[in-house]
């Protein structure tokens, strides 16, 4: 996206004092007694890179920047922050889509880039030990000569860093089969905002202690900073053959997804691309896709020879029974890379048919993927504004890409509308509002409808263990129950609040 809008939800972030010169030259000074120079960053020009994460319609310049490289100076950092009452936000490459990296005007971000050291590959036990700051990609090219590979991949992997993956919990085009991250990975280190260094999960099947592995992906910074990741490798295929099957009809590509997995198939990857976002996609990578038809599938096949030959004319008969019009599979390597990458390029090819683009996530049971389609494209309609959808069909995540112009008053308002109505359509068909890009910022009012006071306040809780003063990623993902009451989730009636022993203004 390329809006300049600087603004905000009405955030649930404690403010902590007002941010001043002072303030911050006196945080820097604390800073600069164990970082160098180059590692603390408070100049206006020096934080403008940071104010952003790929959610660039919410921006805030934090008070400082620092940029530490071993896991002591992250202790110290968060040592004085808590000394000082100053939040924190944690931040990796920045390319999430949901705000989660935005920083605090009254806080300092915490830059994990110089943290981008592969540790350790051992193809015997099929793991990487990495650092935070390694891009997701570089983990796949170091165990490549080892025949492994680590399977999530968002479409962001040549960017994208590990602990981003574990704050959000990304997934990617094989997830499907292989898991998001939360599957892949075995042993987390992150430092407490007391500075305390603890370690989750294990090398190996089991580990001492509660097992908060789990709570601990997708936590969007909020519990902790991440500053070690293992992670399980997996051994490259024998064979992958990709299917790209047009259909003339969206709905009937949506009821082959369902018929797929009906018929026992687990595919590598199954994806879904619309009329729009086909046409732009070829238009960017010229990857042969068949402009014209109002929605492809790619479906990937991998495993032996043997297993992915009979499940390819498996898959082939369900396709053309849901009215296919055409089955394409790429003739060798080259070419199903080449399919690939228009999918994974749908996001920035989409900058060619508008100024901006709005990146919804949402998922959904897989057997409502043709009404949902059809009301997203009805909303379409309503608001005038044009959606190209690019889904992980296979788990039911949705991604449609609301087009429109920043420029143009009260668009990005009616924008906004739009992509909040899809996620709580989401919800209403019994689904989630994220699959993978987290909650941050964007979808902070959403979390208001899919869950009630009584889950939130657990959620509450849950933060107020690891974080009792509020002071790691605040106002993200978690909402107050003020806020909910402001957005309309909870009905008071002649003030008889429910649950009122809850703290809420």
């Amino acid at each position: 996206m390329t809006q300049a809008i600087n603004e905000m939800p009405t955030g649930d972030a404690p403010m902590g004092a007002t941010a001043g010169p002072d303030r911050r030259e006196s945080l820097a000074a604390a800073f600069l007694g164990f970082l160098p120079a180059e590692s603390v960053l408070y100049a206006p020009e020096e934080l403008r890179p940071y104010e952003a994460d790929g959610l660039s319609v919410f921006r805030r310049l934090p008070l400082v920047v620092v940029l530490p490289d071993t896991i002591e100076q992250v202790q110290r950092v968060m040592a004085i922050c808590r000394e000082q009452q100053v939040p924190v936000v944690a931040r990796g490459a920045g390319t999430g889509l949901s705000g989660g990296a935005m920083p605090l005007d009254d806080g300092v971000l915490l830059g994990l880039a110089k943290f981008n050291r592969i540790l350790a590959i051992d193809p015997v036990r099929r793991i990487a030990r990495v650092q935070p700051g390694v891009r997701n990609l570089a983990i796949s090219e170091a165990a490549a000569p080892h025949g492994l590979y680590y399977a999530p991949d968002p479409s962001s992997q040549i960017a994208c860093t590990i602990g981003g993956n574990v704050a959000e919990n990304s997934g990617g085009v094989h997830c499907l089969k292989y898991g998001l991250t939360v599957h892949n990975v075995l042993e987390l280190k992150m430092v407490t905002i007391d500075g305390e260094l603890l370690t989750f999960g294990g090398e190996c099947l089991d580990a001492p202690g509660y097992d908060l592995l789990a709570l601990m992906n997708g936590s969007e910074g909020m519990l902790g900073v991440i500053v070690e990741v293992t992670v399980k490798l997996l051994p490259r295929p024998e064979v992958a053959i990709l299917q790209m099957a047009a259909f003339d009809d969206v709905t009937n590509a949506g009821a082959a997804v369902g018929g797929i997995i009906a018929a026992g198939i687990i595919p590598a990857g199954l994806e879904m691309m619309d009329e729009l976002a086909i046409r732009c996609a070829e238009d960017f990578a010229h990857c042969g896709y068949p402009v014209g038809a109002a929605a492809i599938l790619l479906c990937e096949l991998d495993g032996t020879r043997e297993e992915v030959e009979e499940q390819m004319q498996r898959v082939r008969t369900v396709m053309e029974g849901s009215g296919a019009t055409s089955v394409h599979i790429a003739a060798d390597e080259a070419e199903r890379q080449r399919l690939w990458k228009g999918r994974k390029s749908a996001f920035p090819a989409t900058g060619r048919l508008a100024p901006d683009y709005y990146c919804m996530d949402g998922t959904i049971p897989r057997k409502r993927l043709p009404e949902v389609l059809q009301r997203i494209s009805e909303m379409s309609a309503q608001y005038s504004l044009a959606v190209a959808n690019v889904f992980h069909a296979g788990d039911g995540n949705l991604h449609p890409l609301i087009l429109f112009d920043a420029n143009r008053p009260g668009e990005w308002k009616k924008t906004e509308e739009f992509g909040a109505r899809i996620l709580e359509l989401c919800v209403e068909v019994g689904g989630t509002i994220t699959g993978e890009h987290g909650v941050g910022v964007e979808k902070i009012n959403q979390m208001c409808v899919q869950f009630q006071p009584l889950e939130l306040a657990q959620f509450h809780a849950v933060k107020a263990a690891f974080d009792g003063e509020g002071l790691l990623n605040p106002g993200k993902a978690v909402p107050t129950l003020q806020r909910c009451a402001e957005y309309g989730a909870m009905h008071v009636h002649h003030a008889d609040a429910p649950w009122p022993d809850l703290e809420r203004f």
